[in-house]
């Protein structure tokens, strides 16, 4: 199968690192325009010199703007104003036990990681209706159907984004556009790394995810994280031509962590 988005512009949020910068280079090895964010210019130009390398010649560009709030977003949507493909994949997670989770980190969690995803599809959703083709894609996670314990405010605001994906794409029924939900499982992302390593190498990193998995999740099949790659490859496609007859589906890139069918 050879996917072209030739032509196609994509916005990935959150993208400067992690599984949102895997599924901009895939996006890149397609043929599309990428945008990739980020809170910090920094970040976001080494993650635009780091795609410019795996992706030869790749149409990329970024802004540095902080997408916890509308501001950000408005902020953005002056500087892109079409998009054909957007990821919502921007997004934060910890553990903590429930009865220490504050009120503002309950608000601080939804904003992120599900009003983020609201007002970015809000934004260019008319331009792909009026092409009458869009792909949205919502990066949720495996948290979203199988909820952890020591992390039940950032698992509610995954199952919130399967709500979301599904009743926008029965709102798009008959229509060029899909918009579906990708929920990745534990996944080798820096961030997980320094949650399971902080200051380790990658190897050590690798490893200790391994043994957490095994551990804490013996519900996965794969019985190892998977790498941003694997979860960007799904991504990718669901953000084909190819995938026309997919949406308002949850799937799942969890190496089978999800112990239901």
């Amino acid at each position: 199968m050879h996917i072209d988005l030739t032509g196609k512009t994509a916005i990935v949020t959150g993208s400067t690192r992690g599984i949102g910068h895997a599924i901009a280079v895939g996006l890149a090895r397609a043929g599309a325009t990428v945008v990739i964010t980020g809170r910090k210019q920094a970040d976001v130009d080494a993650a635009l010199a780091r795609l410019a390398e795996a992706v030869p010649g790749a149409r990329a560009r970024g802004h540095a703007v902080d997408l916890s709030g509308a501001a950000g977003f408005a902020q953005l949507k002056a500087a892109e104003p079409e998009c054909d493909i957007l990821v919502n994949n921007v997004g934060i997670f910890g553990p903590q036990p429930f009865a220490e989770i504050a009120d503002s980190e309950w608000t601080r969690f939804f904003e992120v990681n599900v009003m983020s995803g609201v007002r970015a599809s809000r934004a260019w959703l008319p331009g792909m209706q009026q092409r009458n083709w869009g792909r949205i894609v919502f990066i949720s996670s495996e948290s979203a159907i199988n909820i952890p314990a020591d992390m039940i405010h950032y698992g509610f605001t995954k199952t919130a984004n399967l709500a979301v994906a599904r009743g926008l794409a029965k709102s798009l029924a008959g229509t060029g556009i899909t918009v579906n939900s990708v929920l990745p499982g534990p996944t080798l992302s820096e961030g997980v790394q320094e949650m399971v390593a902080p200051g380790e190498s990658a190897e050590v990193a690798l490893e200790r995810a391994n043994a957490f998995v095994r551990q804490h999740r013996a519900s996965s099949i794969l019985q190892r994280v998977a790498l941003p790659e694997e979860v960007a490859n799904m991504v990718v496609y669901v953000c084909s031509p190819q995938a026309s007859a997919t949406t308002g589906a949850a799937l799942r890139v969890d190496g089978g962590t999800a112990d239901t069918i």
